[in-house]
């Protein structure tokens, strides 16, 4: 809308699609504590603390990050193993740069490399018709009606940014719990699936307290899993494609 305007885009983003998606968050809770018999007004009371307490947490945190961390978010600056690389932080801001500074006319549109994209457009709106078709077609096989391809397709937008190895654990956790509960509970399926994303969420939430305050806060470090390196298995992938550019470790296109 503004072409070299990022922080337009920015602004835009906050107000319009960051408070949507904490908006609809909060509904998917609503729907959670009805399954779990939860008043619909203790929920808004709770909701409503947790939304104080948390954003003046992170607003402090953020704060004592800026001021206290030397070249935070530059990985080119900070010492080697720095957690402090910012990588959802980092998608935000390319958001801006492909959305504000370029503009989708030369991203996206006619005057863009990735003009094809457009394309998925079309197919997004023609990839539940196959799944209608086998539904139809294949009356018995009840499991075929609980596809939801925009749910699948909108369901990468929720993940974790940055790192591969998310979208793996997601894929592996949701497609076994799915299978294994939906097959031994078929009238609980939904009830059990909510309750295992709350019970993810807050597993993670207290285990990163805890790893913190007993063995982070003195320096211990556990052991390297695969996936949680800083680098995402693709040294390639910061790159410039644009021929003839010169970066350190980097090819050179022709």
């Amino acid at each position: 809308m503004y072409p070299g305007r990022p922080l337009a885009n920015i602004t835009f983003k906050t107000y319009g699609y960051t408070s949507t998606s904490q908006a609809i968050m909060f509904l998917s809770d609503f729907k959670l504590g009805h399954y779990m018999k939860i008043p619909p007004k203790s929920m808004f009371v709770v909701q409503l603390v947790g939304t104080i307490i948390a954003s003046s947490v992170y607003f402090g945190t953020a704060w004592w990050l800026l001021n206290s961390v030397e070249n935070i978010c530059n990985p080119s600056k900070l010492p080697e193993g720095s957690p402090w690389t910012c990588p959802g932080d980092d998608v935000f801001y390319n958001a801006s740069i492909i959305w504000g500074v370029v503009g989708p006319m030369r991203m996206f549109g006619r005057l863009g490399l990735y003009s094809k994209m457009n394309y998925f457009f079309l197919i997004g709106l023609l990839a539940p018709v196959p799944v209608w078709i086998l539904s139809r077609k294949f009356p018995e096989k009840t499991w075929i009606k609980l596809i939801n391809v925009p749910i699948i397709l909108g369901g990468t937008g929720g993940m974790p940014s940055a790192r591969a190895v998310n979208y793996m654990c997601w894929f592996a956790v949701g497609i076994f719990f799915n299978l294994v509960v939906y097959k031994r509970y078929k009238g609980w399926w939904v009830r059990h699936n909510y309750i295992l994303s709350a019970g993810l969420d807050a597993g993670v939430a207290f285990l990163a307290i805890l790893v913190y305050f007993t063995l982070q806060i003195r320096d211990i470090n556990g052991p390297t899993w695969w996936g949680l390196e800083l680098s995402d298995h693709c040294p390639l992938a910061t790159c410039p494609t644009a021929p003839g550019i010169q970066v350190e470790g980097c090819p050179v296109f022709h």
